[in-house]
């Protein structure tokens, strides 16, 4: 079976940055809502988020990423995303500024990661693909939480 020659994207935005995940990750894209604190996680663990009765545990993306925090606006979402992990399925919600929308990428279009030169570790980035207006920065939001981070946020929300 060969590689697919395309991938279709959730792009959205950081600040200035653009950043895009495989759409077949993101199980849906919700309003911002302050999601309920839970003490003592790590501080881009915001808390968790009421998802039809279900509790997901909550991160700040740009803060994950080293990117200053900003102020939740009307346009700020929380994207919930399911990663297959080595032994389960995590559901995770990531709150990001803003959702561009829903693309398709060619993956002949898409560049390795850069080693240097970024402000986020490239290990985190599955490509980059060159826009007219910049970069799109492929994430890869299973690698930016490790197995020891992910069972620790999923400690977190249990405990709460």
């Amino acid at each position: 079976m060969s590689a697919p020659s395309e991938i279709q994207v959730v792009e959205f935005g950081l600040g200035d940055e653009v950043f895009a995940v495989p759409v077949t990750l993101v199980r849906e894209i919700l309003d911002y809502s302050q999601p309920f604190h839970v003490p003592n996680g790590p501080a881009y663990f915001v808390g968790l988020t009421d998802v039809r009765g279900e509790g997901v545990p909550t991160v700040d993306l740009r803060i994950r990423l080293g990117l200053a925090p900003a102020q939740p606006t009307l346009a700020t979402r929380i994207l919930i995303l399911d990663m297959a992990l080595p032994d389960r399925t995590l559901s995770l919600g990531v709150v990001i500024d803003r959702v561009l929308g829903v693309t398709t990428m060619q993956t002949a279009q898409i560049e390795k990661a850069p080693d240097i030169g970024v402000r986020w570790k490239s290990d985190y980035i599955t490509g980059v693909v060159r826009r007219e207006y910049g970069f799109v920065v492929i994430v890869d939001v299973a690698s930016i939480f490790s197995t020891d981070e992910s069972q620790m946020i999923s400690s977190a929300a249990r405990a709460a």
